[in-house]
């Protein structure tokens, strides 16, 4: 798992009034709200006893941790200590580590690190997310594999024929080869464009709104942006058009949330939304149950591990940038937490980490 990227940590209509403890990069995070109505989020370990700040209450501006009552602010910053009285000085250091967050399409993302924010990999753009005879919806999934694997397998153009019914023909055609792809390469993601020969939706209405009343050349995108952000454009016809944006987050090691926002520009009354997104869930699930049974579980460190071949370029210059990543020391050290999980607690560096030293709980060990 890596830090210094934005994550998801929860849909904003899920964050109100109440504390809520998100679970990402195998850490322990709180999220809350201010008195001004700003999602913030905050270590959940409480530098005094270890207490889980998310069990506890909303004070003002601050969370109360629930064993002794002490206060932090959204910055991290101690605003009470209890035991020392109302008009006790609060020593400087005690504080914790708090991560910037932004709310857009519906989403609190978190940036969990501590890069500048000049240097940090921008927010995937939904662009059509609020476009004028658009429509789109969003989903929430929770599958037991590597985040990892899980984008690999988004800019996987192969795997269609094979896994996706409603994509390919379940490798049925003898004469099956993948296309050639257009690749593109930004300094924070991969993609590619081709066409492919797909065969005719199953669902009346869907077939007929979507022009895939019979087999058809349907051009398809998909590509990477930072680690673990997924944009697919499939175009049934040069008229119908459908962007998916996936932000996927690692709970830990080998669970993952997605969230999937599905953007079109047909069947947009709000009554075809639950058709939309039971066609969406069937696909996820379609890719889950191949991961979930992939070995090893997580992507391989070394690319001479698997054999590549032409279609799986993208594949291979995700696996450069994690290279890359991990070269600048942004990658956890997974074994030694794990290995010190039940005496030592961690947090991710936070950009205050940069500013001033005397932090009470050790930064999560890197590779």
């Amino acid at each position: 798992m890596f830090i210094n990227f934005w994550y998801v940590a929860e849909q904003s209509e899920n964050l109100t009034d109440q504390p809520i403890r998100k679970k990402m990069l195998g850490q322990n995070f709180v999220l809350f709200r201010d008195e001004s109505g700003k999602a913030q989020c905050l270590s959940d370990v409480c530098i005094h006893r270890g207490g889980s700040l998310s069990a506890g209450k909303i004070a003002g501006n601050c969370i109360q941790c629930p064993y002794h009552g002490w206060r932090f602010d959204g910055e991290g910053k101690c605003h009470r200590i209890p035991s020392l009285g109302k008009e006790a000085k609060i020593p400087k250091r005690a504080k914790i580590d708090s991560y910037p967050t932004t709310e857009i399409y519906g989403l609190v993302f978190c940036f969990l690190g501590d890069l500048p924010e000049k240097q940090r990999c921008p927010i995937l753009e939904v662009k059509e997310y609020d476009w004028e005879d658009w429509r789109a919806t969003t989903q929430h999934f929770q599958f037991d594999i590597d985040y990892k694997r899980s984008i690999e397998n988004g800019i996987d153009g192969a795997h269609n024929e094979f896994v996706h019914p409603t994509h390919g023909f379940s490798g049925e055609d003898e004469d099956y080869k993948s296309p050639p792809i257009d690749m593109k390469l930004t300094e924070w993601g991969t993609g590619f464009f081709n066409k492919v020969y797909a065969p005719p939706l199953k669902e009346k209405k869907m077939r007929e709104a979507s022009g895939r009343a019979v087999n058809a050349v349907v051009e398809a995108g998909t590509g990477h942006h930072g680690i673990s952000m997924l944009w697919t454009y499939i175009h049934p016809t040069p008229e119908i058009l459908i962007h998916q944006y996936a932000f996927e987050t690692p709970i830990d090691e080998t669970s993952t949330s997605i969230y999937l926002i599905n953007t079109r520009n047909f069947l947009t009354d709000p009554k075809d939304d639950e058709r939309v997104m039971e066609r969406n869930q069937v696909v996820a699930f379609q890719d889950r149950d191949v991961l979930v049974n992939i070995n090893p579980v997580l992507t391989p460190n070394k690319i001479k591990n698997e054999f590549f071949v032409p279609m799986d370029r993208p594949l291979k210059r995700y696996r450069e940038l994690l290279e890359k990543w991990q070269q600048k020391g942004w990658r956890i050290d997974s074994e030694t937490v794990n290995n010190n999980r039940l005496s030592h607690a961690y947090a991710i560096p936070s950009p205050g980490r940069r500013k001033t030293k005397g932090w009470v709980v050790d930064s999560i060990p890197m590779l």
